[in-house]
């Protein structure tokens, strides 16, 4: 079964409402925004990173990006870096590299989200492709996914 089968599949059984869309490929975050034509500020964008002995996942606007001295700080870890594509293809082998969902709690990888995403009511995010992404409210995704929700990211200059 697909990522995105999975997902509605759970998104159906917790009777959350939610859109999913099929779009031509985009492979960045701004460029998800454009496809879809809405802000940058409301495409969840996944990321992977390096911390200590394992990995974990910081979701943050599109428009935005880490700041990892404040992420570091924030969860007391040194040497935190972005995960090479080799360890990412291995971490969600479902998924295309790129596209991976921000429910870090399907793959058993915490989620760090960033308080810059409370600012819009529904966020859009890939669903394991560069074509199929899925629009549900914030609210929803917080309560379902759990993530320590903290202050990372920055404006992209």
């Amino acid at each position: 079964m697909s990522v995105l089968n999975k997902l509605k599949e759970s998104l159906d059984e917790k009777n959350i409402k939610y859109i999913s869309i099929y779009h031509s490929p985009a492979y960045t975050g701004q460029e998800l925004a454009e496809s879809v034509h809405i802000s940058g500020k409301e495409i969840a964008k996944t990321v992977i990173l390096k911390a200590g002995g394992g990995y974990m996942m910081a979701v943050l606007p599109a428009s935005r990006k880490i700041n990892f001295d404040y992420l570091e700080e924030q969860i007391a870890a040194k040497g935190c870096r972005l995960a090479e594509e080799d360890e990412i293809k291995n971490l969600f082998p479902d998924c295309e590299v790129g596209a991976m969902p921000p429910f870090g709690n399907i793959y058993d990888m915490p989620v760090y989200a960033a308080s810059a995403l409370s600012e819009d009511e529904e966020i859009v995010f890939n669903a394991g492709t560069h074509t199929d992404a899925i629009r549900m409210g914030y609210n929803d995704y917080i309560r379902l996914v759990d993530p320590h929700v903290i202050n990372f990211s920055e404006p992209v200059n």
